[in-house]
């Protein structure tokens, strides 16, 4: 497949998705002026809104969302492939989906996927989150077909799960996504590694737009979004936390080359599973 060029948006989003939607308005432009075929927003893209009964207000389902229809109209104004990294889009039984959309350039919805790991974790300094109280995870992975590359769907907190990116790599994912809203904390110790790790072990490109900055609702957002190659290198970066475009070429046949070079994915095999096998071994010595 040819090169193409590729752009992922960082965002500030706040409480009011139509500020939110007219910022995405902006930088989508900007991103295809730039001269990308592929444009990825954050995770949240919508609303960054922590006060639950709040957010509800403001939910709408998928058929009524704003984002879900400025996107399809961004996409054809601009005849790019536009994905929403996720928006928050209200499910009816009292919970909310993280989904992420893909949009083709006529418009349609080439895909869907629902962030399937959520964030509850207890962090130093009284920082906490519980991202199932509200979100009901998804259950299958998502690949899409472009004209230029395959690429494997993800959200934020997913990058810490490695064998999502093994199965997508496997089904054949030249680059693998992870939009974001990696917490400020989280971001500045483990961030950028996360993403050069996925990108080296599946030799991939990764490309994971975030948001970035002290949002409306109190929370802070590391920013830095980033496009990895797939020997893992940074080849663009926002390299701070304000909204922000960045592009860069994005050539399939690098990833046939990182995999010739070191075929991992090729080369893994089955093994015994440890703990399997100490919990029957205890059960014989019972």
């Amino acid at each position: 497949m040819a090169s193409f060029k590729a752009a992922a948006v960082q965002m500030r989003s706040g409480t009011e998705p139509g500020a939110n939607i007219e910022t995405l308005r902006r930088l989508v432009g900007e991103a295809a002026a730039a001269g990308a075929s592929y444009v990825q927003t954050p995770e949240m893209t919508g609303m960054i809104q922590k006060d639950r009964a709040r957010l509800f207000e403001q939910l709408k389902p998928e058929a009524e969302d704003g984002v879900v229809a400025a996107a399809a109209e961004l996409a054809k104004r601009h005849a790019v492939h536009l994905h929403i990294g996720s928006t928050a889009i209200a499910l009816g039984d009292g919970k909310v989906a993280n989904r992420a959309f893909v949009l083709a350039p006529d418009g349609a919805i080439a895909a869907r996927y629902d962030k399937i790991h959520m964030f509850d974790v207890d962090l130093d300094n009284g920082e906490s989150w519980r991202e199932s109280a509200v979100y009901r995870p998804g259950e299958a992975s998502c690949l899409v077909d472009l004209p230029f590359a395959r690429i494997g769907l993800a959200v934020c907190y997913d990058i810490r799960f490695p064998h999502l990116f093994r199965d997508l790599a496997l089904a054949g994912a030249e680059v693998l996504t992870a939009p974001a809203a990696f917490t400020r904390q989280t971001g500045e110790a483990h961030w950028h590694v996360l993403q050069r790790a996925r990108a080296i072990e599946n030799g991939a490109y990764v490309i994971s737009a975030a948001q970035g900055g002290l949002h409306e609702d109190g929370r802070e957002t590391y920013g830095h979004s980033v496009i990895i190659d797939p020997w893992g290198r940074v080849i663009a970066e926002a390299d701070h936390d304000e909204p922000a475009v960045i592009v860069a070429e994005i050539d399939p046949a690098t990833v046939a080359a990182a995999r010739a070079k070191i075929p991992n994915l090729k080369n893994a095999r089955g093994y015994q599973n440890a703990a399997a096998v100490h919990s029957a071994e205890q059960r014989q010595t019972a």
